[in-house]
């Protein structure tokens, strides 16, 4: 079971550095001002309060009050350390979030570009009606007359259409794109939403999206830090207590000499 026990203490080791780096990053960002001085803060911390968990666990009993401050100030640091995490996912969360938003902002204003193009189509398709039906209502030996007068604004109805269908064409390749990122972005939160609609419903889980996500986060940062300090003190203990008991024992024989109290050493030596 001995490599069990180093197992546990680099499993320990690994899951610290990781929630290190994610609460740093986040408390970072928080604190975005003084971006650097917060990350080399945050880092001797996190490494003072793993130091100080194996210390308080190892000299338990030989610490006075010091060691309630000591344990204090772990805990204190458990949740420092767990607030940086939720900065950290939250940031995360919230990127994801105004860029699926900038993709539907875009994507908004070329739609309607494509409303207003398709609008002004429409226009011209009425005002070619109207020429056929100025034909068809009149006499039949004046409809070549008037075919020929109308064969000018007719071509320049037909260029101004292939125009605008050319332009739709256009603002209609812009928009794959964005709609393959937001169909993209939507499977990525997938997820997410199946978590929200267990615990909300599948009705109301679009509004309470934001509320599973933190559900999530803090089910994260409770099992995170946590585990990393609970595990690296009880594999410390369990290595500390097993070098002990490995150590060599000494048997010591003591012999008592007893002295007669009368006579002292002279007696001794007539015997």
């Amino acid at each position: 079971m001995k490599w069990l026990n180093y197992l546990a203490l680099g499993t320990s080791i690994g899951i610290a550095v990781i929630a290190a780096y994610f609460s740093v990053l986040g408390l970072a960002t928080i604190f975005a001002g003084a971006y650097l001085s917060v990350v080399v803060m945050a880092s001797v911390l996190e490494f003072g309060k793993l130091v100080t968990a194996a210390y308080i666990h190892l000299l338990w009993d030989k610490l006075n009050y010091q060691k309630w401050y000591l344990v204090t100030s772990v805990i204190v640091l458990m949740l420092i350390t767990s607030l940086g995490i939720f900065g950290f996912l939250s940031k995360a969360n919230i990127d994801q979030t105004l860029q699926g938003d900038s993709f539907s902002l875009e994507m908004s204003i070329i739609e309607k570009r494509i409303s207003g193009e398709e609008g002004k189509l429409k226009r011209l398709e009425t005002r070619l009606e109207g020429l056929d039906t100025i034909i068809a209502t009149a006499q039949p030996k004046d409809r070549n007359y008037i075919d020929r007068r109308q064969k000018e604004e007719r071509g320049l109805i037909a260029e101004d259409m292939d125009g605008i269908i050319d332009q739709v064409v256009a603002y209609n390749e812009e928009l794959m794109p964005l709609k393959r990122e937001q169909l993209k972005q939507e499977g990525e939160i997938g997820p997410i939403k199946y978590i929200a609609e267990v615990i909300y419903g599948q009705e109301e889980s679009v509004k309470y999206l934001d509320n599973a996500v933190r559900w999530v986060i803090f089910a994260l940062i409770f099992v995170f830090d946590p585990l990393a300090v609970l595990l690296l003190i009880s594999s410390v203990g369990l290595i500390a207590r097993k070098k002990e008991e490995e150590k060599p024992v000494i048997n010591e024989t003591r012999y008592v000499i007893q002295v007669p109290k009368k006579g002292g050493l002279e007696s001794l030596k007539n015997k």
